[in-house]
């Protein structure tokens, strides 16, 4: 079993983005290839294990105990499939995680095979909130799911959390969120 430093996906993805496309402003003004003195943000690695990847998730939900060994399965299965883009943004002062988002590619038979993105788990270590981080995450993920041909992008989110995302260009629709949760 090796940790290591190999991207979940292509870098490039990210340093391509057109940052001029995106719906928020930023000030002080960040990007993806500048988000911030000893910040970098970039596709996951496995050696994320180590650099307090699950900490900053648990901060979002339960976690429950991952192995190197799960997670590593878990990190190549989805390397494997090519529509999984986890990002982080590390914090290279103390080799830290301190934020980290998901766009998920879901292939539909509709709208002519086409594809939609989903953002998930959006969390910025509590540490390292008031930085623009989560925007940063959302802006460059909602970007990158246009970048990669999506024909939307969807999100759930708290209803405190609703005018956050509405800056994005997420609308409220009349669509109802529904689960059955089968483990906690």
């Amino acid at each position: 079993m090796i940790l290591d430093d190999t991207p979940l996906f292509d870098p490039n993805l990210l340093s391509e983005l057109d940052w001029s496309q995106k719906m928020v402003k930023f000030s002080p003004n960040i990007s993806p290839m500048s988000p911030g003195d000893g910040l970098i943000l970039r596709p996951l690695c496995t050696a994320d294990f180590n650099r307090g990847f699950f900490k900053v998730l648990a901060q979002l939900t339960k976690v429950g105990e991952v192995e190197p060994e799960l997670f590593i399965k878990k990190f190549d299965h989805m390397k494997q499939t090519g529509d999984y883009y986890n990002v982080v943004v590390e914090d290279t002062h103390v080799n830290q995680v301190i934020a980290t988002a998901t766009l998920i590619i879901e292939h539909k038979f509709i709208h002519s095979c086409a594809k939609r993105g989903r953002i998930e788990d959006v969390i910025v270590s509590d540490e390292h909130r008031g930085k623009q981080l989560g925007k940063l995450l959302v802006a460059a993920l909602t970007l990158l799911s246009k970048k990669l041909n999506c024909y939307k992008i969807t999100l759930e989110c708290l209803p405190k959390n609703k005018d956050f995302y509405q800056k994005f260009g997420y609308q409220v629709t009349e669509e109802l969120y529904m689960q059955n949760r089968f483990h906690d």
